[in-house]
């Protein structure tokens, strides 16, 4: 296991969570998106989100965390974001007020592959648990391609399981299966 922590991100971590979020999404994805759509995801584009998101939450209980590893210097190298369900976390057809108040919506948990499986996801998630407790969730949710096991596995091996729900995303004219899976908090 390696020497980390995690923190709040900082405005000036937006830049590395855009290059984390690309790099791990060309990785991980490859066989799951289209590759012209990978490629032509844009660096800058993804930062600005992220800064947004970083320094204007829309509320306190959204949040963006960041995974660091400690050696000689430190790495930014994964980071987490939630906060309470928009429609983005409901399945189709499914209600506004479906998931509830009490629940949280995970939309991102990703490491970096080349600092994988040395337990900086599994700190962003305790950190993340420890915050939605205090925020008063009691439930979270967050949606993996059908094709994800990596991520399927992490989140099954931390308690998780699926909850029925499933969607396809239309990415460039390709139907890309998702499922949802929560946890009791």
């Amino acid at each position: 296991m390696a020497l980390g922590y995690v923190r709040p991100a900082r405005p000036t971590d937006v830049a590395e969570i855009a290059r984390i979020q690309l790099a791990t999404w060309r990785v991980a994805y490859r066989r799951l998106l289209p590759r012209h759509v990978l490629d032509d995801l844009d660096e800058t584009w993804l930062a600005d989100r992220w800064s947004a998101a970083v320094e204007s939450p829309p509320s306190k209980r959204h949040r963006v965390l960041v995974a660091v590893e400690q050696a000689e210097q430190s790495y930014l190298v994964g980071f987490a974001a939630s906060g309470p369900p928009d429609e983005q976390a409901l399945a189709p057809n499914e209600p506004p007020e479906a998931l509830g108040p009490a629940t949280v919506a995970v939309t991102d948990l990703l490491v970096e592959p080349r600092w994988g499986r040395r337990g900086h996801g599994s700190r962003l998630l305790a950190a993340s648990v420890d915050l939605w407790r205090a925020d008063g969730f009691d439930t979270a949710v967050a949606w993996a391609f059908d094709g994800d096991t990596a991520t399927q596995r992490f989140l099954t091996g931390a308690g998780w399981e699926p909850d029925g729900a499933a969607r396809a995303l239309d990415v460039d004219d390709m139907l890309v299966p998702q499922l949802r899976l929560h946890v009791r908090l």
